[in-house]
């Protein structure tokens, strides 16, 4: 199975899961705290269910890890890794910096990966090799020295509370601009070249499965913090690699 082959069933996905969401987005609707704390609407759960769904009936032999609803048929060599909104407190608060991450991996290595804004109908799917906004090719923007970048990171203090953050706060001196444009959106602005910089000092498989390929098809770098294997890791750098080598110098 290829990544091209996959595609128009990613697009499926992001259509059925995105009209749930549109459908609840900005709504009067109740919010739940997990055992994390993380918040947790109706409009996840609804929607992650109708990507099971779809899955189950399609790929009845492919494993699934959800957010919301754990891992089924773990042994699988196929798998989808979904997060059917990334961001929830971004769709809570009614912004629009939150997406939809979906992932098809072989063997543990992603082939396939969709970042997808229900509300803004922004459909971005990579494959390692190349990535596309609604078709359209896109890449991520060339930027020689850190005094050109714009920094982005999801939450300010998760940095404090994971890493370093005198070293990441020295970071944010050498940038041109530093903005809290975060969750899966601050990645496609980084793929649709409008930033160079996306930090997060902590992540889950959900979070980053989806991103690597469409990462690596705009042909830009995507490692853990310490700059090694983001796939064995739980946390995510990512720039064009020239400037991805001046932000590990930084935060070494």
């Amino acid at each position: 199975m290829t990544a091209n082959e996959i595609k128009p069933f990613m697009k499926l996905l992001s259509g059925e899961s995105g009209k749930i969401i549109r459908s609840y987005f900005r709504t009067d609707i109740a919010v739940e705290g997990k055992a994390d704390q993380s918040p947790v609407t109706i409009a996840d759960k609804k929607a992650e269910e109708k990507m099971r769904e779809l899955i189950a009936k399609e790929f009845p032999g492919h494993g699934i890890i959800g957010e919301e609803f754990g891992e089924e048929n773990p042994d699988a060599e196929y798998k989808w890794i979904l997060d059917p909104i990334d961001g929830t407190k971004s769709f809570i608060c009614g912004t629009v910096t939150f997406g939809t991450l979906i992932a098809l991996t072989y063997k543990g290595e992603p082939i396939a990966g969709v970042i997808n804004q229900p509300v803004l109908g922004e459909f971005l799917f990579g494959d390692n090799r190349i990535c596309e906004l609604n078709g359209t090719p896109v890449k991520i923007r060339e930027a020689k020295n850190l005094d050109q970048c714009v920094l982005l990171t999801t939450d300010h203090l998760n940095i404090e509370k994971y890493q370093d953050i005198e070293k990441f706060n020295n970071l944010t001196k050498k940038v041109k601009l530093y903005r809290n444009w975060g969750d899966c959106y601050g990645y496609y602005l980084l793929a649709t070249g409008y930033a160079d910089i996306m930090i997060d000092p902590v992540m889950s498989i959900w979070d980053t499965m989806a991103l690597v390929p469409v990462i690596r098809g705009t042909g830009g770098s995507i490692t853990d913090y310490s700059g090694k294997d983001v796939l064995k890791s739980n946390s995510v750098i990512s720039a064009r690699p020239e400037i991805l080598k001046q932000v590990l110098e930084v935060l070494s």
